[in-house]
Parts: C-alpha cells; structure tokens; sequence
C-alpha cells in the first residue's frame, strides 16, 4: 500500500549559515520524536527533527499495535490511511493450547505510514525535519554565571550545527544522549523479529503465545493486518537464536507453508528476510532528564516489561516532554530541577515497572505444564478482574496445584492486571 500525505516530507535545505538556532531540537522521528515535534511545534517553539534515516519509518522495528485507550489520551485523531486493521483485543495462549482474552479495541497500524503522518501534522504546524542528519556531539554551553545556556549539536548532514535551547532523544535505546551523557543506568534489552506473511486467517485477535520452546523469556505474536496479512514475529533473550525459534514456530504451526514476503516498505526483489531491532526491558533509566534534555521513548527505557509493547509509552512521552520543555522555556529555566517534573508525570501516568517485573520473572521460571495449569484457573476474560475473581483464582490453584503459590504466582497474576495500562491500554 502506498499513501502519499500533502507536503511529506517537509524538510527545508540547509542555506549555508554557520549554526541554526531553535528552541528545541528532537533527534529521532520515530512515534516518541514525531509526538514531541507535533505538541512542541504546537506550544509555538521553533522546532527542528533530526533523523538519521534518509526516509521516516523505516525500517519498521516493531508489532505496529496501539489500543483505543491509547490514542483517546494522545490528542491524536489518527487517519484510515495508517491503519492495517481495526481489532478487538488480545488473545493470550499457553503452551497446551488454553486461550484467555483481553477484550479491549485497538488498531493494527501500518507504522511506517502513521510515523510519517506524525511528522508531516508536526511539519504542518511549523516543525522542520531534516532527513539523513545523524548527531555524534553535543556540547552543553553555559552562561557567565556558569548555569546551563544551551546546547550546540553536531553530526553528519549539512544541517549540522544547531543551537538549541533544549533536546528531546528519542533516538532509541542506543540512543545519541544516552551514548553521549552520563543518563545513568544501562538498560536491558531483548531481540525482537518478525515477517510479514500472506493467507493468514484472523478473527479480529492479536494472538501472544506464552510458549518458552518457541521463545526463551519472550512471546511469540501472530498480529493480523487486512486482506490476510500478518506480521509473525517473537522476541527472546536468546538474541543469536530469535530468528531460528520464529522459523521452527513457523513450521510446526497452522503458519507452515504460508508465503512470507517483503513488507510494502521495503524495495521489491531483495530476499525475503525479517525485520525488527531491540527493546529494552528492564525498565526505565534511573535518569530520563539532565540539564537542557529530556529522553523519551524507548531512549528511556520506556517499554510495556511484560509485553514489550512501547509505541504508547513513546507517544505520551513525547507529549509530555514537549510540554514540559515548552513550560520550561516560558520560565526561562531549563535546569535538570526543572525538568524533573516529566519525571514526576511519568511515575504517576505509566504502570509499576517494579510489580510487572517481579511477575515477568516468576513467569519465566515456571515449567510449560506450571504455566499451563495456572492458565486452567484463570477467568476467559483477563481485562478488569474484580477482588473476587482473584481471590478466586488463588483458591483454585490452592486446589490444582498449591505448588504454584510457592513459585510466586501472585506477582504473576498481579502483572497481567498491571500491563493493562488505564491510561495506555495494551
């Protein structure tokens, strides 16, 4: 499919001046970057966008779903044009074939299509990008009272330097802020790959497969898109063997023998090969603000830990980090007390990275027929369980298998509970 928005890409040539100046530089125009271009061009600053890719939106490193509790809390009002499919929820399935279900409505996008709708509504607004620039310096300048003044950025691309008042990385987990300051703790990360295959059936379901023979502490995912596509995909700590466990699930499933093509991004007639990158997953940075810069996305660490999912997390830190900054501006202090308020509203908005932790690493340590058994009791519908369905779940796992509660069941359950997000959804 191809879609062509009105003025994309809108990036102005760079006219030979020594430094270019802005109020806010954003590096990265992936959903984290084209949010904080979008709500920063929106608060009046004068905004620039940095992206190292010569196009947005490729290569596509992610499952491409966002729910509707999501986008209702983004200010966003997200056209048809970047939607794969319209679903109902997820389907979770355990390793004898048990199937739960969180009944909760949501897109499929065609990401590299709604990265660049993202950019272009932030380009319409006032923001510039600048494609194939890549930062590899940043230098913090300071007044005569030696307080932090602004940034000067360099790199490659003619756009380079650029003075600014304040940045935003959402670069990625490696990224430029993260490489180049001391943003505090290093962050897990896990490999995530995927095809686009053809003659998939779906049902409206996102189907995760808690299965650790196909995927060592990780999932597998079946992700529907229209007209019988799917993205088939699995992320696992066994890096060097993520790409040998999707073909071997590939092959022993209903998927065997489907065609699997290059996704409509990429360039016809290159062989066949799947797509994605890495996810950090153990959290958040102990740092996500410094003087001058604020990290958003997965920069900071921002992921879902059970699910992995971060196109939401991105989306709203973004925003945030832009209305931070621009608030920050008006004050005329951009200190790192200053901006320790995004931290604040991330803390209070985004699920307890602790809790899902804990459960995420119980679960992993079960056995497939402990995982299977605790799958039995729980209720068909995992969204919204009420006091009394959990106290009953622990009562009929006190009966199957009391095992389970000594192998930490309860931070499992608790987490399922925990990644369903209010503000974010799945």
């Amino acid at each position: 499919m191809t879609v062509s928005f009105k003025g994309f890409p809108r990036h102005k040539p760079f006219m030979g001046e020594a430094s270019q100046h802005c109020d806010v530089l954003i590096i990265g125009a992936g959903p984290g970057g084209g949010s904080a271009a979008l709500h920063a061009a929106r608060a009046g600053l004068k905004t620039i966008i940095v992206e190292a890719d010569p196009e947005v939106g490729t290569p596509v490193h992610c499952g491409e779903c966002l729910s509707h509790v999501a986008v209702q809390n983004l200010d966003l009002e997200i056209p048809d044009e970047v939607k794969a499919l319209d679903v109902t929820g997820i389907r979770v399935i355990f390793p004898d074939g048990t199937k739960k279900l969180v009944t909760e409505p949501g897109y499929v996008l065609e990401k590299h299509l709604f990265e660049r709708w993202l950019c272009d509504e932030a380009c319409n607004q006032g923001a510039e990008l600048l494609l194939h620039h890549r930062v590899t310096s940043m230098e913090r300048i300071f007044n005569s009272e030696n307080k932090f003044s602004n940034w000067k950025i360099d790199g490659r691309g003619d756009g380079f330097p650029i003075e600014c008042k304040a940045v935003i990385d959402a670069s990625g987990v490696a990224g430029a802020a993260t490489k180049l300051l001391d943003m505090g703790t290093e962050v897990e990360v896990i490999a995530g790959f995927q095809y686009e295959m053809l003659d998939v059936p779906n049902d409206g379901y996102l189907d995760f497969y808690l299965w650790p023979e196909y995927s060592p502490h990780g999932y597998v995912w079946m992700i529907p898109k229209k007209g019988g596509r799917a993205n088939v995909g699995l992320v696992t700590t066994d890096k060097k063997g993520a790409i040998k466990y999707l073909n071997s699930f590939i092959q022993d499933t209903y998927l065997d023998g489907k065609p699997t093509v290059n996704p409509p991004w990429r360039a016809e007639g290159i062989k066949v090969r799947p797509f994605g990158g890495t996810i950090p997953i153990s959290g958040p940075r102990s740092r996500t603000v410094a003087d001058g810069v604020i990290l958003v996305g997965d920069a900071a660490g921002f992921t879902s830990p059970l699910f992995e999912g971060g196109s939401h997390l991105a989306l709203w830190s973004g925003r945030q980090a832009a209305q931070t900054i621009a608030k920050a501006i008006a004050e005329n202090d951009l200190s790192e007390d200053r901006l320790k308020t995004y931290e604040k509203a991330w803390k209070g908005k985004f699920p307890p990275y602790h809790k899902i932790l804990k459960g995420k690493t119980a679960l992993y340590d079960l056995t497939d027929e402990q995982m299977s058994i605790m799958a039995h009791c729980l209720p068909e519908e995992l969204g919204n369980m009420t006091p009394l369905q959990k106290a009953g779940i622990v009562l009929k796992i006190m009966v199957r298998k009391p095992i389970l509660l000594t192998k930490r069941v309860i931070p499992i359950l608790l987490s399922f509970g925990y990644s369903r997000a209010k503000y974010f959804g799945w």
